[in-house]
This record gives C-alpha cells, structure tokens and sequence, in this order.
C-alpha cells in the first residue's frame, strides 16, 4: 500500500511517499514561509521525483491536530484538495501519534511523551508505553499545563522519552526534578510527514473520503477564546 502524507501542524512543513512502511521519498522545509506556499508544490515535486503518479497512491494522511490552526487547517486542506481529484480515501492521525513513531524499532523500554509548545507554559501532550520499540498508547492527546504534566510523568516511574517541538522545554522544566528523562536527538524529536504515515498505515481501515476528513482541535482558536471572554464580561456588567 503506498501513502502520501502531509505534516503541517507546526512551524516545518513535511511531505513523505510510503510503501508497506519503507519511504521511497520525502521533503521538508523550515523556511518561514508559510505552508499555503509550500506545502503543495513540494507534494508535487515529491512525487515527481519518486515517479509516482498521484493516481498509484492508495492513501492520503495528513496530520490532523492538535497543533497550530493554521498550519493543521492548511494540511488538511491539500489533502481534501489531492483526495477529490482521484476519489482517494483519508485518514487523518494524531500529531502526537505520529511523533511518537520516532520510537519506532528502537531499543527502548519506558514512556514516550509526545509534546507540542501550546504557548503560555501550556503543552499539548499524550503518553505511549514503548517496550522494544513497540508503542501502545496510554493517555489521550491532551491540552495540559506544565505543571500537570510534570506530576503525571513523575509517577509513571519510568524513563521518559521526550519528542516534539516542546520536547526541550519539558526537558528544560523537569529535567533537575524528574529522573530518568531523556531528549530525543533534532532528527528524531520534530514533527515528520513519515511518522505520519506509519501512523496511517496502522489505522487505514479509519480511512474517509475527503468530504468527511476534519481537523481536531484540543482547544478553541485564540480569536475565539477572546471573543467569548468579551462576551462573558459583557453579559456580566449587563447584569
């Protein structure tokens, strides 16, 4: 089974080209520009290069959130764009899911916690048991606070892996009061479009047609979480 899948769910944008697990290519950019600019020209040239014609891929993934609004919005959204042109089905994963795969095959037992910077000492955040290289999850994906995760992995009493764009921060924050916690090296840690894939491949009979592909937000946009807050002082001084 070959799959395309799209990760733009933070700052990088990725795309890789899967076949029964091995990556027969992959792209990535870091440039500041905006995926809108990226993100799909670099499916194409992807492709291109692989000599895969779109109509060979049997899947398309995309990492569905949490992470940026932007970023998941515009992922999902060239996925829905490549799916209704040859009627290809969908599966949209966690980004934490996906990120916990850097564990994939390797020779470690003890907890990987998936961590993305949620702004405001805030984490978005899911636990997977690892035992030689193989994941099972053990908490939801999850919008906590610093302070809430430190208590949650210090009584797992285990070593901790730690992947994702917030990975330094946690390691940063809990590294002198937590024992046995570890940083994933730079090519192991950031959010990758194969990790995406592997995520995929393990959930395609979830596959939809891309009307039905949505993204999944822990928590609501920051235009919207102002505009309520408005709303409530309003409603309050009306009374």
């Amino acid at each position: 089974m070959k799959v395309l899948a799209i990760e733009s769910s933070a700052g990088p944008a990725s795309c890789a080209l899967t076949e029964d697990g091995r990556i027969l290519a992959s792209a990535g950019v870091h440039t500041g520009l905006t995926h809108s600019q990226t993100l799909v020209p670099m499916v194409d040239g992807m492709l291109k290069n692989a000599g895969v014609p779109l109509q060979d891929v049997d899947l398309l993934a995309v990492a569905a959130g949490p992470g940026s609004f932007t970023g998941v919005r515009i992922g999902v959204a060239a996925v829905k764009g490549l799916a209704f042109a040859r009627d290809i089905p969908c599966v949209g994963v966690s980004t934490l899911a996906a990120m916990a795969r850097a564990a994939d095959g390797i020779p470690f037992d003890g907890v990987v916690c998936a961590a993305m910077d949620a702004r405001c000492r805030q984490v978005y955040t899911a636990l997977f048991d690892c035992r030689g290289g193989q994941l099972s999850r053990q908490t939801p994906d999850e919008a906590l606070t610093l302070e809430e995760l430190g208590k949650r992995l210090l009584s797992c009493n285990k070593s901790i892996f730690l992947v994702g764009d917030g990975a330094e921060l946690c390691y940063n924050t809990f590294n002198s009061r937590i024992p046995g916690v570890i940083l994933a090296p730079p090519h192991l840690r950031f959010q990758q479009a194969a990790g995406v894939a592997a995520e995929a491949a393990r959930n395609a009979e979830k596959a939809v047609s891309a009307d039905k592909l949505q993204p999944v937000y822990l928590r609501l946009p920051q235009a919207e979480r102002e505009l309520r807050a408005r709303q409530a002082l309003g409603g309050a001084a009306g009374k």
